[in-house]
Parts: C-alpha cells; sequence; structure tokens
C-alpha cells in the first residue's frame, strides 16, 4: 500500500528543484525503463505484478502495486505497467571538451527550445542518425523533466544532452569548425555545402536563433518549400525541421 507522502515525494520530480535536490528523475513504461536500465542507476521501480513476474532477474528495489496506485503515481494519463526513479547523470563539461568534440562530429545545439516534447523528440532523432551529444542553452526544457524523458522514448541511454552557453562554445571551436543554423533567409539545405561534423544550431520555436548566435553562422540553411513562391505555412515544427536537417546531413555521407 503506498502512502500520500510517497506519493506527493514522487510527483515533486516533476519540478527541476527537487529534481536536482534529490538527485532523481523519473521514467515510464516498459519501453523507457527498459532502455534507462541499460546505463542510468536505478533508486525504485514501482510495477504492476505481471512486469515484477517478467523482470525477476533484475538486481534492483522493486515495489509492486496495483493499477490503480500506479495511475495516482504516474505523470502519464495511461500508466503503463512500471515507473522507475534514477539518478542524475553528471554530463558536465568544460567549454574546450565540448568544442574539442564538434571539432570531430556532427552535434546539435539547441537554442532556447522551450517545448519539451520538442526537445524529447530531438533527443529522439539525434540517436536514429547517430549524433551523441546535444548541446543546450541554459534556457531549453529540462532534460529529465518527465514530459522530455518520455518523449525520448529511451534515447537518453545513448544521447548525452550538455547544458552550456551555446556563444562561448562556438567561440572555442577550431577555426574551419562548421556552424550551421537554420534561417528563412538562408540558403538552400539540399545544395548547399554540409559536413559530417561541426554545431547544426536550431532555435525557438517562436524566434529561432537568438541573433548573437545567428552572426556566428558560418552557413545559413533553409528547408525550401513546394514548389518555390508557393503561399504556405509561415515555418515547420523544429523538431520536425531538425529531422529533416539529420536526415540531409546523413545523405550525404552515403
Amino acid at each position: 500500500m503506498i502512502s500520500k507522502n510517497l506519493v506527493k515525494r514522487l510527483r515533486r520530480l516533476e519540478l527541476k528543484k527537487y529534481r536536482e535536490e534529490r538527485g532523481l528523475f523519473v521514467g515510464e513504461g516498459p519501453k523507457v525503463v527498459g532502455e534507462l536500465l541499460s546505463v542510468f542507476q536505478p533508486e525504485l521501480l514501482y510495477c504492476t505484478q505481471e512486469w515484477a513476474a517478467s523482470h525477476s532477474d533484475l538486481d534492483t528495489g522493486m515495489v509492486v502495486v496495483s493499477d490503480e496506485e500506479l495511475q495516482h503515481l504516474s505523470f502519464l494519463q495511461h500508466p503503463q505497467q512500471v515507473l522507475g526513479t534514477f539518478r542524475l547523470p553528471s554530463w558536465e563539461e568544460s567549454v574546450e571538451e565540448s568544442a574539442s568534440h564538434v571539432s570531430a562530429n556532427l552535434c546539435l545545439g539547441l537554442d532556447g527550445v522551450r517545448d519539451p516534447g520538442n526537445v524529447g523528440t530531438i533527443i529522439r532523432i539525434a540517436d536514429w542518425f547517430g549524433i551523441d551529444t546535444v548541446y543546450c542553452s541554459p534556457d531549453c526544457a529540462d532534460t529529465f523533466s518527465p514530459k522530455v524523458v518520455q518523449a525520448t522514448m529511451g534515447s537518453l541511454a545513448r544521447v548525452r544532452v550538455v547544458a552550456t552557453d551555446l556563444s562561448a562554445l562556438v567561440d572555442h571551436l577550431p577555426v574551419g569548425t562548421p556552424v550551421y543554423g537554420t534561417l528563412l533567409d538562408g540558403d538552400d539545405l539540399y545544395t548547399s555545402d554540409l559536413s559530417n561534423r561541426g554545431l547544426l544550431l536550431m532555435g525557438n520555436e517562436s524566434t529561432g536563433i537568438r541573433p548573437v548566435l545567428r552572426n556566428r553562422l558560418t552557413h545559413r540553411l533553409l528547408i525550401p518549400s513546394h514548389p518555390p513562391g508557393r503561399v504556405t505555412a509561415d515555418s515547420l515544427n523544429v523538431a520536425i525541421a531538425t529531422a529533416i536537417c539529420c536526415a540531409e546531413f546523413r545523405r550525404r555521407i552515403h
């Protein structure tokens, strides 16, 4: 039998303040929890009897709960058998370390992307296209909020998300490291020179890439609408735009 106090303490993990205070974050569902267990240290798993029976080999503390109790604990509208609390990782690195990594690999940079669903989906996109690190400005949605974790569908097990000053990161990049960004006045993505290394910046849902970073771009990219000149939507969702760009970068490798 779970207590009201336990429910209250767990639900507080929706707030970044309490996640950092307790050093924990929440993952839910067989898919997400299964992926997270391969990398992150679990504290406790709250699960149905059915899930516990099929994972009896796990060397992790389990609390068997009823469907009704799981509903009280869950951040989802429709809970999915298991909810786990995990230790927050330490993904901090110096700006010099980040710059060195970007100079040799294709990485994503998120500038003020505040919607948790977009941030989580972009992490999942990075995983799909073999991008191992996403650099986020401090005003992005927090990586370990329940909504972001859920939207990643477990891709946090393979993609590091580093909070950093993007301007400082760009300024520390070795000469010749490309810095890409999507802009409405950019050059056609499909005819631009693209590399398998550098930083691909994606901007805020409403305002795009902030001017201080826009001025540091070496390649200004546009995803063209079709056919040219037709009246269409003002812009693309940032996660969709990220997927299109990543697909084109990886297509060039092949």
